[in-house]
C-alpha cells in the first residue's frame, strides 16, 4: 500500500470516530435534561410541611400536658379504660414502687434501743418550739378527749397519727333514722369466748364501690347489718366531698357511724386473727384496713367487711367493694395468713360497729383492747417482735411509730419512722393513708421533714387535705403565717368538712 493510500485510510478512520462520538449525548446534555426534570419544590409547600409537623408535635405535647395536669384521675381512668395504651401518659410513679427516702438523722443506736425498750420507760423529752406546742395543744378537736373505757371512746376512737391534731370531725346534722337493733335480733347473753370452728354474720348488703370510695362503701355495708339503707353516696358526701380524695381514715369512718346512725363504732389497732374470729362468732360486724395489690394495680390501701371464717380451710370471707362477694355470694375468700400479711401494713387496725345495748359484751370480748392505750401497747409489742425477727421489715418499724404516736411518745415514734424510711421498702402510697410521721416529726420540731413529706404527697396525690393541714402546721411553727393560712384554705377547698383545718385557720386569724 502506498503512503498516500495509508494516509487516506487514517483520515477515513478519524472521520468515522468523529461521527460515532457525535451520536453520543454530551455531559452537558445530561445535566440540562436532569435539571429540566427535577425542579425545586415551591417554598410554600416546604414551609407548610414544617409548620404541619410543628403543629403535630405541639398537639402531642399539649395532649400529654392536658392528660396529666388538667384531667382528674377519674377522668384519666375513663380514657384508659377505652384506650389502654394511654396508661403510659400517667405521671411516673417512684422508682421501684417505694416511698422516696428522705434524709433522716443517723441514729442507729436509738433505733436498736427501740427493739428492747419496755413501755414503762419514760419517753425522751422532745423540744419543739413553744409556738408549735401551744398550737398543737391549745384546742384539740372535741373528739380527742383522753378516756380509757369503751363507752366514752365510742365517739373518740382515734389510734392513728391524726388522733391528736388532724382528726376530721364530722358535723352533726339531725341523725338519719335507722333501724334500731333489738335484743330479740342481736344476742345480749354470755359471750362466745371460744369461737366455734366456723361462723358467719348474715344480713350485710354488698356495695360495689364507685371511684375512690372503698371506705364509704365498706362502712355502709357494715351498717346495713343493723338495717341501714342509705347508700355509699350518702356516706361519701359526708366523708369525702371531693371524689378524688384517696383517703378516708378509720377514725373518720367511726365518727360517721357515731354521728349519723343509731349504732356505734370504735377503732383499735394491733388486732389478731383470733380476735377477728371472736368478734364474728359473737355477731359484731368488723371492717379491717389492709394493703392490696389488685390485677393491673400496684400497692394500695383497701377496706374489707368481714362476714365469715372457716377453720377447716383457714379462710376468712369478706364482702369486698372492689372484688365483689365471691362464689355463691358467700364472700371473697382469703387465707388467714394472707389476711394477716396484708393487714400488717396498717398496724392491724380494725373497726367494730355495734349496737349500744351490746356494749358491755363487746368490752368483755375486747379485754385489753377496750382501752385505746392498751390496744396501742399490744400493737407496739407485736411490731417490736416482728422488727427483732426481721430488721428490714419496713411495716414493723412503721407500726412501732404509729403505736408510739397513739401513746404520745413522739421522739421514739420519730426514730421508728426514720428506721422504716431507711429500709427503702415503704410503698410509695403509704403516706396517703397514714400520717403518723407527720405528727411525730412535727411534735419533735422537725418541720423541714414534715415539709419533705408534704412535697412528696403533693407530687403524687395533690387532693389529700391532710397533707395541706400538716403543711400549715409546720409553716405556722416556722413563723410563716401567710403560707400557713394558704395551706389551711387549700385543705378546706378539698374538704370543706375538715374541721381540724377550719379550727387551725380560725386560731391563726
Amino acid at each position: 500500500m502506498s503512503c498516500s493510500n495509508h494516509r487516506a485510510a487514517i483520515r477515513q478512520r478519524d472521520r468515522n470516530l468523529r461521527n460515532l462520538h457525535d451520536t453520543q449525548p454530551s455531559r452537558s446534555y445530561y445535566l440540562k435534561r436532569r435539571e429540566d426534570g427535577l425542579r425545586a419544590p415551591p417554598k410554600l409547600l416546604f414551609w407548610g410541611l414544617i409548620i404541619f409537623f410543628l403543629l403535630v408535635i405541639l398537639g402531642i405535647a399539649g395532649f400529654v400536658f392536658g392528660f396529666r395536669e388538667v384531667l382528674r384521675p377519674a377522668q384519666q381512668q375513663r380514657l384508659i379504660d377505652q384506650l389502654p395504651f394511654l396508661s403510659v401518659l400517667r405521671n411516673p410513679t417512684p422508682i421501684g414502687g417505694v416511698f422516696p427516702t428522705i434524709v433522716a438523722p443517723e441514729n442507729a443506736d436509738a433505733a436498736l434501743s427501740l427493739l428492747e425498750m419496755p413501755l414503762d420507760i419514760a419517753s425522751p423529752t422532745a423540744t419543739p418550739s413553744s409556738q408549735a406546742m401551744a398550737k398543737a395543744t391549745a384546742a384539740p378537736p372535741a373528739d380527742l378527749a383522753t378516756a380509757t373505757d369503751l363507752p366514752t371512746l365510742a365517739h373518740t376512737a382515734a389510734p392513728t397519727a391524726t388522733e391528736r391534731i388532724a382528726t376530721v370531725v364530722i358535723p352533726s346534722p339531725t341523725p338519719i333514722p335507722a333501724v334500731v337493733a333489738t335484743s330479740d335480733r342481736f344476742p345480749t347473753g354470755a359471750p362466745r369466748n371460744n369461737p366455734p370452728p366456723a361462723a358467719r354474720i348474715f344480713g350485710l348488703l354488698h356495695q360495689q364501690q364507685t371511684w375512690n370510695n372503698c371506705g364509704p362503701a365498706t362502712i355502709t355495708m357494715a351498717l346495713s347489718y343493723y338495717g341501714w339503707r342509705r347508700d355509699q353516696a350518702f356516706a361519701a358526701d359526708r366523708l369525702k366531698p371531693n371524689r378524688e380524695d384517696k383517703n378516708v381514715s378509720p377514725d373518720e369512718l367511726a365518727a360517721f357511724v357515731n354521728e349519723e346512725s343509731a349504732v356505734k363504732a370504735i377503732v383499735r389497732m394491733g388486732g389478731t386473727v383470733e380476735l377477728l374470729k371472736l368478734l364474728v362468732a359473737n355477731e359484731f360486724p368488723v371492717v379491717i384496713e389492709t394493703g392490696a395489690m389488685f390485677e393491673a394495680y400496684d400497692w394500695i390501701g383497701h377496706y374489707r367487711a368481714l362476714v365469715a371464717y372457716d377453720d377447716a380451710y383457714e379462710l376468712f370471707y369478706f364482702f369486698d367493694s372492689f372484688l365483689g362477694v365471691g362464689d355463691s355470694a358467700q364472700g371473697v375468700s382469703i387465707s388467714y395468713a394472707e389476711v394477716d400479711a396484708h393487714w400488717h401494713a396498717f398496724n392491724r387496725t380494725f373497726i367494730v360497729v355495734y349496737d349500744p345495748q351490746r356494749e358491755a359484751l363487746l368490752r368483755e370480748l375486747l379485754g385489753d383492747y377496750s382501752d385505746l392505750s392498751g390496744a396501742a401497747q399490744i400493737a407496739f409489742e407485736t411490731a417490736q417482735i416482728e422488727a427483732r425477727r426481721e430488721p428490714q421489715n419496713a411495716f414493723a418499724w412503721f407500726n412501732m411509730g404509729t403505736s408510739l404516736v397513739a401513746m404520745e411518745r413522739y421522739a421514739e415514734a420519730a426514730t421508728a419512722f426514720d428506721q422504716a424510711n431507711r429500709t427503702g421498702k415503704l410503698p410509695w402510697r403509704m403516706h396517703w393513708y397514714q400520717f403518723g410521721p407527720f405528727a411525730a416529726y412535727f411534735h419533735v420540731g422537725r418541720y423541714d421533714d414534715v415539709m419533705s413529706l408534704v412535697r412528696i404527697n403533693q407530687n403524687n396525690a395533690r387532693e389529700l387535705e391532710e397533707t395541706y393541714y400538716w403543711a400549715g402546721m409546720a409553716q405556722e411553727a416556722q413563723g410563716k403565717p401567710q403560707a400557713a393560712a394558704a395551706s389551711y384554705r387549700r385543705a378546706l377547698a378539698y374538704n370543706p368538712r375538715f374541721d381540724a383545718a377550719r379550727q387551725a385557720l380560725a386560731s391563726l386569724n
